[in-house]
């Protein structure tokens, strides 16, 4: 039974072609929430709030808390411009001082 030309593999390329690095426009540059200390919330709610927005474990979360409590601020995230700005807005929600800054 004669085989079709179309059922043979074709051989692979031979010719490479250069692979040019992707450039990062100012719009995808990575971004980064800010958390404020605050003299209004306490250090246990905002441990929870770090916890149910994010995910992050009770370790990780505490962790987060006593930056933000020691050293008056700490990146709790970091994305893209548009993931950001909605931390900002959940953690704006949650009653805590929240910004956002290019990394």
């Amino acid at each position: 039974m004669p085989v079709s030309s179309t059922a043979l593999p074709r051989p692979a390329p031979t010719q490479q072609t250069a692979q040019v690095p992707e450039q990062t426009t100012e719009a995808e540059a990575p971004w980064q929430t800010i958390v404020w200390n605050d003299p209004v919330n306490l250090m246990s709610y905002v441990t929870f709030v770090f916890q149910k927005l994010f995910g992050y474990s009770q370790q990780k979360a505490t962790k987060l808390m006593l930056d933000v409590h020691h050293k008056g601020k700490a990146t709790v995230s970091s994305g893209s411009k548009e993931k950001v700005e909605a931390d900002v807005a959940k953690l704006h929600a949650a009653g805590l001082w929240a910004t956002m800054q290019k990394a």
